[in-house]
């Protein structure tokens, strides 16, 4: 045998295996084997929270895994952080929103790297990704007031597509709200549905600007 051609045999070998290992470790987008887009800790969760929370608000927040269908028609695994009372209400819908193949963005904590600004958690970066998230400890935006998602009691759900409407302004910026785009919550929509039946309420019934993306229970 030509000794030279051995370490472009090495080679072959080398790069074949790690070939094969790359397509072995590539999630399939299935149930069994879902695209993981969030696996955060608990203090991952909570990093960066640049205002006091109470404890006793800080100590209810639950990391819920949850499953979903993405625009890319595969599964995804993500993490809701919400109060602990509502992690089975939070996975019921889920279910209904994966059975009726509903997509969903991504579903990762707003305190990710990515949606920060400053060091801070930016819920307007978060908005802009189309990312669904609960917990955010802040007030009601105009106001002095907590917001339900300063207690993980609130989710805004793909609000790119289903912003904040009051006449002309429209949250997050540029977003536009289509009713037959896929991703986009109605009234006779399932997931809003199955909020609506769990006692949630909804953000699109609002009187003074509809809130599409907005669930809550108080």
């Amino acid at each position: 045998m030509n000794l030279s051609v051995i370490p472009n045999l090495v080679m072959l070998v080398m790069f074949g295996s790690a070939a094969s290992v790359t397509l072995a470790a590539e999630p399939a987008g299935t149930l069994d084997d879902p695209i993981i887009d969030s696996a955060m800790s608990v203090a991952d969760a909570f990093d960066g929270l640049a205002v006091d929370c109470p404890e006793e608000i800080r100590e209810r927040q639950k990391l819920v895994t949850v499953l979903y269908y993405s625009f890319d028609h595969k599964i995804h695994q993500g993490q809701v952080l919400i109060d602990s009372e509502l992690e089975h209400d939070i996975q019921r819908v889920f279910a209904v929103a994966l059975q009726e193949k509903f997509p969903i963005q991504s579903v990762i904590p707003i305190s990710h790297p990515r949606f920060r600004k400053e060091g801070n958690w930016d819920d307007e970066l978060s908005m802009q990704a189309n990312n669904t998230s609960a917990f955010n400890y802040r007030v009601i935006a105009g106001t002095t007031r907590l917001s339900n998602h300063a207690r993980g009691r609130a989710i805004d759900l793909n609000p790119l597509l289903n912003p904040y409407v009051r006449g002309e302004s429209v949250s997050p910026a540029g977003a536009v709200y289509s009713p037959h785009t896929p991703g986009t919550l109605t009234d006779e929509n399932s997931v809003t549905q199955a909020f609506l039946r769990l006692g949630w309420g909804w953000g699109g019934h609002w009187q003074r600007g509809q809130d599409y993306q907005h669930f809550d229970k108080p």
